[in-house]
């Protein structure tokens, strides 16, 4: 994209808009409906500027030793962010992405298009749909990052979804997931509870401040068969610009306390974030 002027376009979500960051030469912002959905510089694929993309990427780094390829399944995909930075940090990685707004698609393809031989192909896909269809032992790493508008589907939060990410993942493999609650977290600790149903190794990566109620906010979970790099992941939390730290083993188990797993009769999104949470200007 050459000219650096915004673009709005009318998606199935809203209205998305791409929007050049002044102080990095070849950076944009995606937004739909004025919220926050991506962050992508295509001069630099390894700059993750939203906090909780830095934590999936630290997931991703600590996946495997440094620069082996991986094959990952991205639920949501918005401008690709996480996707280019794996392309750079680990070539030869073969990445599926799947994002259920194909005006989204059409728009990141026509304008932040991905360099060629990048490894990673794009699908306009409901992500429970394309989850359930994808092969056993398929992937090294699932990462769902999927909103509609600002909350995390109903469909993507119970033991059934779970168990369809278990089988896709190969042994070891992880499942890091981008969340968003405030007090009383009935929709986190649900999701830790119906997670541990699955999975034997779970943590959640976040800032002090929300987990204690304080502020909505971001939270990623982390799940796995087998252990997790726990003490890697707290050093690169803690080192961020906003470190975070991470919650697991008993501290998690008393977080989600007394709450039980929840099924696709009873699942519920995400609850809508409080005004101006994730709004901008």
């Amino acid at each position: 994209m050459d000219e650096r002027i915004p673009v709005t376009r009318d998606v199935a979500g809203g209205t998305a808009k791409l929007l050049p960051d002044v102080d990095r030469e070849r950076a944009w912002l995606l937004t739909v409906d004025g919220a926050p959905q991506s962050y992508v510089d295509l001069g630099d694929p390894e700059h993750l500027e939203f906090e909780y993309a830095r934590r999936i990427g630290h997931v991703l780094d600590t996946a495997a030793e440094p620069g082996r390829p991986l094959d990952v399944l991205h639920l949501g995909g918005g401008a690709l962010t996480l996707p280019r930075y794996t392309a750079a940090t680990r070539p030869g990685s073969r990445q599926r992405v799947v994002e259920a707004d194909r005006g989204i698609v059409g728009l990141v393809a026509e304008h932040l298009p991905l360099p060629a031989g990048s490894g990673v192909t794009v699908r306009a896909e409901d992500a429970r749909a394309a989850l359930e269809d994808a092969p056993d032992a398929s992937a090294d790493v699932i990462v769902a990052d999927v909103f509609g508008g600002s909350r995390v589907p109903a469909h993507l939060t119970s033991v059934e979804y779970a168990r369809s990410a278990a089988r896709v993942l190969r042994p070891g493999g992880r499942y890091a997931a981008n969340l968003a609650d405030g007090a009383p977290f009935d929709f986190l600790r649900s999701q830790v509870a119906t997670f541990a149903a699955v999975f034997p190794r779970l943590c959640l990566i976040a800032e002090a401040p929300v987990l204690r109620g304080r502020r909505f906010g971001n939270a990623i979970l982390v799940a796995s068969t087998a252990e997790l790099p726990l003490d890697a992941l707290a050093r690169r939390a803690a080192a961020d610009a906003f470190p975070a730290r991470v919650t697991h083993g008993d501290a998690l188990a008393r977080f989600a306390a007394g709450v039980v797993p929840v099924g696709d009769r009873d699942a519920v999104g995400s609850p809508e974030p409080p005004g101006g949470a994730f709004g901008i200007g």
